[in-house]
């Protein structure tokens, strides 16, 4: 009489197409494919999903949610199994193709410090009707790329160079007095405090968790 004991571990079985279900589900599964009686071997198929629903936290009552239990016998089962399922069998070619490749925005972004957004917000302003609404948003346009500026590049700018970029951006639509734009040292105010908090952050070490226990 041998005393080894005949020990199974998983790393040793095969990897299991849908892991949430379990390797119990993956074994019937692959139990119900040897069942040579198809009658036999169909109500062995919906005995596994009865317990599938089980143990899932899904709506049971919801028919997408059945639907996709027959899916996931499906798969499990290598869509090698002769069953009869109430909704339609899912082909493998659904399930493996790639998704469409999705298109990159077809206007390239000039500097990309100030972004897409401000660019889109600048063409916006454009066709804005002129007025003192419209010279009233440009002073704030104006300023917003002064402020994106100054965020990602340095502490100091050239303010004809904003009203450049911003009469570049529109086309020649928008122009503004460069004595309308906001102090430098007004936007720095607001921006180098978020920037040392950043840095600090930076610095900060990442508590351990092996202290917290011993504590």
């Amino acid at each position: 009489m041998s005393n080894k004991l005949d020990l199974s571990y998983n790393t040793e079985d095969e990897k299991m197409l849908i892991p949430e279900y379990g390797r119990n589900i993956q074994k019937m599964i692959e139990h119900a494919k040897k069942i040579d009686d198809k009658i036999t071997r169909q109500k062995c198929a919906e005995a596994i999903i009865k317990i599938m629903k089980q143990i899932s936290v899904q709506s049971k009552n919801d028919e997408d949610f059945n639907e996709r239990l027959w899916s996931h016998l499906y798969i499990m089962a290598d869509f090698d199994i002769d069953i009869e399922s109430p909704y339609k069998k899912p082909e493998l070619e659904n399930l493996i193709s790639k998704p469409d490749e999705v298109p990159y925005p077809p206007n390239k972004i000039k500097y990309g410090h100030y972004g897409k957004i401000i660019e889109d917000i600048i063409i916006e302003a454009s066709n804005y009707p002129e007025g003192e609404d419209k010279e009233e948003i440009t002073k704030h346009v104006a300023n917003l790329l002064k402020t994106s500026y100054l965020c990602w590049n340095r502490d100091s700018v050239n303010d004809n160079l904003i009203v450049k970029h911003l009469e570049e951006f529109s086309d020649g639509k928008l122009t503004i007095d460069i004595n309308k734009l906001t102090d430098t040292s007004e936007i720095l105010k607001h921006i180098k405090p978020q920037r040392n908090l950043n840095k600090i952050n930076k610095r900060q070490p990442r508590h351990n968790n092996k202290y917290k226990k011993r504590r």
